[in-house]
């Protein structure tokens, strides 16, 4: 069976360049917080969702 929905890297998001929404926002933070990391302000769409990944690695979230 073929995934109908694959993945898109965020690099190739056309909204990619928008800033982060608010949930990414708030999420984000949990998860910088958890890792005892900061966020830097004024992320894009597809910067916070990089970062998100990467915190996720950290902190065992994205099991």
């Amino acid at each position: 069976m073929t995934d109908t929905n694959p993945v898109k890297d965020p690099s190739d998001w056309t909204t990619g360049d928008e800033p982060a929404t608010g949930p990414q926002e708030s999420y984000l933070h949990t998860l910088a917080n958890e890792a005892q990391e900061e966020v830097p302000d004024g992320l894009t769409k597809a910067e916070a969702s990089e970062k998100i990944e990467e915190l996720q690695e950290k902190t065992g979230r994205g099991r």
